[in-house]
């Protein structure tokens, strides 16, 4: 009988055998103990670390990137529990609000965080005047800026994301919604990651999807689009433990599942499968060389 995943949907494993090294690149831990932000708009239940090994276990993945979700506005806390959970084979991406000593943000780096993320989505602690002063803020780092933010805004944000000091990282297909390919953020995207200057998360299939769902084939050709634009620019992530669905917004997804389409677009584009899942994280996040 197979191990029993929390906020996954379905017990299978994936149809294709993951390389070593795998990487998922998008992850949130919860913890009630820590408090919620004021005015967050997702509350969901606890999930940790632990209950994160088991989907690593089914999915075949090794590596993990967590997030700290809007949830805790810049409390990072629950996040920096899971990387101490998870060890080496983990990196972080914090939220912070930009008064952060030197020492701090050392201390960040140290636990393992090697980005800072600015959600103008839902989150409840960043506005989009604090793209530039973030930037220049953990350039010294070397960090990179990861943003999810609305396909209007992200265009009107064109001449700040050209000019930006570091890499930026657009997670959610940059929020673009299939269908939309050619309009101005998509376009922006593109060239941003033609250009070297951005990378894009291939999570939330199912927050993009107009039918909620990673087997929508209408994401075929916007993860098309990003995989033959820049192939060594693509990232995956499961969004687990989908607090959007657990939010009652979407369906419960199936993990497995999302990596077998992960593997549809990447044959789609004529792309390895390594590439997205071991390469691109490894050269991102500074994960050791296997």
């Amino acid at each position: 009988m197979r191990e029993p995943v929390a906020f996954s949907a379905g017990t299978g494993t994936p149809g294709v055998a993951l390389p070593a090294g795998a990487c998922d690149c998008h992850v949130h831990v919860y913890d009630r103990r820590y408090p919620a932000a004021p005015g967050a708009k997702l509350l969901p239940p606890d999930a940790s670390a632990h209950d994160y090994r088991a989907l690593q276990r089914r999915l075949g993945t090794t590596r993990a990137v967590l997030v700290t979700p809007s949830t805790y506005g810049t409390d990072n806390r629950c996040m920096l529990d899971g990387l101490a959970a998870l060890g080496p084979q983990a990196r972080g991406v914090a939220v912070i609000g930009g008064g952060e000593s030197d020492a701090e943000l050392q201390r960040l780096h140290d636990a393992g965080v090697r980005g800072v993320r600015l959600n103008l989505s839902l989150g409840v602690s960043g506005t989009a005047d604090m793209l530039e002063p973030l930037a220049r803020r953990i350039a010294p780092l070397g960090w990179h800026l990861q943003l999810l933010m609305a396909p209007e805004l992200l265009a009107a944000q064109a001449g700040v994301l050209r000019r930006l000091p570091v890499p930026l990282v657009f997670d959610h297909f940059g929020r673009i919604a299939p269908g939309a390919q050619g309009q101005a953020a998509h376009a922006l995207l593109l060239e941003l990651l033609q250009a070297g200057r951005a990378w894009i998360k291939l999570s939330g299939g199912y927050i993009v999807s107009a039918l909620h769902t990673v087997e929508d084939p209408a994401l075929d050709p916007l993860a098309a689009s990003y995989l033959r634009c820049a192939p060594e620019r693509v990232l995956w992530g499961s969004d687990w433990p989908h607090a959007t669905a657990s939010a009652g917004l979407q369906p419960l997804p199936d993990d497995a599942r999302q990596i077998d389409r992960l593997h549809d677009w990447t044959r789609l584009a004529f792309v390895p499968l390594r590439r997205v899942l071991v390469d691109n994280p490894q050269a991102l996040y500074g994960f050791p060389p296997l």
